[in-house]
């Protein structure tokens, strides 16, 4: 029987809170080869909760919660399990005695509702906290079903996993085999063209192949399964050797590779620099760029230049330019290129100016129109892209950063 993952919390249901608890727990199933085939998320409701446990007792070998730990009134999870399998809580002083310490110690004060964090159900066994109050438990109320549970903090629930559950799920023998994933990034490919051209493939059993779409980027998830991590790896490598060879260039990186990263690395690789200077996307090109870890020995850092008076004056773009051409043109977009360029020293320069939307927009000069330029030792070159007026703001936004690494990229391959 497989694992279920149950995130609790009103929060996410009313979409305050992105769910990025679910998707890491699934990448550590995964990991461990125990087979995961549903996820459920629910609001702070024990009865909701009670019915939705007992359900999953009757699906799956392991159920993992996150969420609903913790002093407040909302917190629900320990007691409402305790409750679905009419089973007492117990205290345990020694959880209420490190849960103590760590409060005095960050100079707060012990209250009753905390202290409810330091009851169990009989018969569950303490899943540490290192990194905060909320302790978690694994129990299994009836034969052939345990729960593990967590707090809904990303962090501390990480720990806890690594620390504990992750070596009690290896020991109990639950996981059938180990799988392995490798993602590769494209781009300048939609994905019902990269699904098309690996149609064949995509019928694989094992290792599958599954294609996502995101901003610009298509993913293909290769997954394997085997008896070791050895023998899955093994099973993956043919596999991405194909892909590649039928896709050439258009694969840019492995996993969780960037263009951001991927461009640095090939500047560091070459003893080269780079600046940016951004009109339309307001600074995320660079933040792209920061935030690769080790950026700073690369990036030499960048102009946003909304207004055409800071264009003339920082980057030094003529005004007879922004006159004759508009700022939304080849002309400027060069300009800007080369005077980031000039004013850091850096040795390429990447330069945007476009029209995000959603309001802007004219006949000759679309929401949607970007010109992107690329200056660097061997010269300079802009060319215009139109992304289509019926994309947000920040679409618009993200694909024009991404093409102008991939620009970048492209020119830097070339000279290789």
């Amino acid at each position: 029987m497989s694992a279920e993952i149950l995130c609790i919390g009103t929060e996410l249901l009313l979409g305050n809170i992105t769910n990025g608890n679910a998707r890491w727990l699934a990448e550590q199933l995964a990991t461990l080869g125990l087979p995961h085939h549903r996820q459920t998320v629910l609001g702070d409701n024990r009865e909701r909760l009670m019915a939705a446990v007992r359900e999953a007792a009757g699906r799956c070998r392991v159920l993992i919660t996150t969420g609903g730990l913790g002093p407040t009134p909302d917190d629900l999870t320990t007691e409402a399990l305790a409750a679905a399998f009419d089973t007492p809580l117990v205290e345990h002083p020694e959880i209420w005695a490190e849960i103590q310490a760590r409060l005095l110690a960050r100079g707060r004060v012990c209250s009753p509702s905390n202290r409810q964090q330091a009851f169990l159900p009989a018969g569950a066994q303490v899943l540490p906290n290192p990194t905060g109050t909320a302790p978690g438990m694994i129990w299994t109320p009836i034969a052939g079903f345990t729960v593990l549970t967590f707090p809904g903090v990303p962090s501390e629930m990480e720990a806890m996993w690594r620390a504990t559950a992750a070596p009690w799920l290896r020991a109990a023998g639950l996981a059938e085999g180990v799988f392995a994933s490798r993602m590769l990034r494209f781009w300048g490919v939609s994905e019902s063209a990269l699904a098309e051209q690996m149609a064949d493939l995509l019928e694989n059993e094992n290792p599958t192949l599954a294609p996502y779409a995101g901003a610009g980027e298509v993913k293909l998830r290769l997954t394997a399964r085997a008896g070791s991590d050895r023998e899955a790896q093994a099973l993956l490598a043919p596999l991405e050797a194909e892909i590649r060879s039928r896709t050439g260039t258009a694969c840019f990186g492995v996993d969780d590779d960037t263009l951001a990263s991927v461009v640095l690395e090939q500047l560091r690789q070459r003893g080269e620099t780079l600046a940016v200077a951004e009109s339309c996307t307001g600074g995320g090109l660079g933040a792209a760029l920061a935030a690769v870890p080790g950026a700073s020995d690369v990036f030499r850092g960048g102009v946003i230049a909304y207004a055409n008076a800071v264009k003339q004056e920082l980057l030094g773009v003529p005004a007879a330019l922004l006159a004759s051409h508009g700022a939304v043109s080849d002309p400027v977009a060069l300009a800007m290129a080369e005077g980031a360029r000039r004013a850091t020293g850096a040795s390429w320069a990447i330069a945007v100016t476009g029209i995000a939307g959603p309001g802007g927009g004219t006949v000759e000069k679309p929401v949607g129109l970007v010109h992107i330029a690329v200056a660097g030792p061997d010269g300079s070159s802009s060319e215009a892209v139109r992304f289509g007026s019926s994309r947000r703001r920040t679409w618009i936004q993200t694909l024009t950063a991404g093409e102008a690494l991939q620009r970048l990229r492209s020119r830097l391959m070339v000279q290789l």
